[in-house]
């Protein structure tokens, strides 16, 4: 997909089990107000067809560049969410002329044993069809306890089916990938400007790998906010000022 013609672009890396209409959508408007956007489904989400063979983590960046290519830009910032902030670390590691700025959410540079425990969980039961359990499994897995308790059992219900039901095909590939790539020594080979944003609350990706992100990239900016893994689905509002607010501006260390 890709919005606007004229104003700077933003390319969009979205996270394992999702889509750029899925993990973006709730924030497109604020990201298109002052930005060209060209996001890529994964094989799998979206219309992309699903993949034949383990996904690749430099096929999954070349793909977002070669969106770029097509449209002919040149330079373009880059938000990664999750599994798409470890293809946003590569493609600003392989092409550092190109990438103007860097925001990741919720990233990781390499899934502990925890994570691949959970991404093996995770694609068990897609590749099962058993879309309540996983719809509950997820739920539990990516909402903070806040926004957990919030929910009345009717709209806790709900929201199992439809994350059960709207998981898309590719999430075996995708949380596959998950528990293989390794971006670790791409981390020191990024210069632009770099945002970390930590929901404080991930029960998924934990903090700890958030900050090791940061950490490893010369001169990043990490900002903790409130809430579990999905801040499109928790603080949109604030993830939306934060997307398009790193692209041009430095933050504090944390988000009141």
């Amino acid at each position: 997909m890709s919005c606007g013609t004229s104003r700077p672009t933003l390319l969009l890396a979205h996270g394992a089990g999702g889509s750029v209409a899925a993990n973006y959508g709730p924030v497109m408007d604020e990201l298109t107000a002052g930005h060209r956007v060209i996001g890529v489904d994964w094989p799998g989400a979206g219309s992309t067809p699903r993949a034949t063979r383990p996904l690749d983590l430099d096929e999954l960046a070349h793909r977002l560049t070669a969106a770029a290519d097509a449209a002919g830009v040149t330079r373009f910032a880059v938000s990664g969410f999750s599994l798409g902030s470890a293809v946003a670390i590569r493609l600003a590691a392989r092409h550092p002329e190109r990438v103007t700025a860097l925001t990741l959410t919720a990233p990781f540079a390499r899934a502990d044993a925890r994570v691949r425990l959970i991404a093996r969980v995770w694609r068990s039961l897609a590749e099962a069809g058993d879309t309540d359990t996983l719809g509950r499994f997820l739920l539990a897995q990516c909402l903070s306890p806040a926004a957990l308790a919030a929910m009345s059992p009717h709209e806790l219900d709900r929201a199992v089916k439809e994350t059960g039901e709207g998981a898309p095909a590719g999430t075996p590939e995708h949380t596959e990938l998950v528990e293989r790539l390794d971006v670790t020594a791409d981390l020191a080979r990024i210069t632009a400007p770099t945002l970390v944003v930590s929901p404080v609350d991930d029960p998924l990706i934990p903090p700890r790998l958030h900050r090791a992100v940061a950490t490893g990239i010369r001169g990043a900016r990490l900002v903790e906010i409130p809430g579990g893994h999905l801040p499109f689905a928790e603080h949109p509002d604030r993830w939306a000022a934060l997307l398009t607010g790193g692209l041009t501006s430095r933050f504090p260390d944390r988000e009141e």
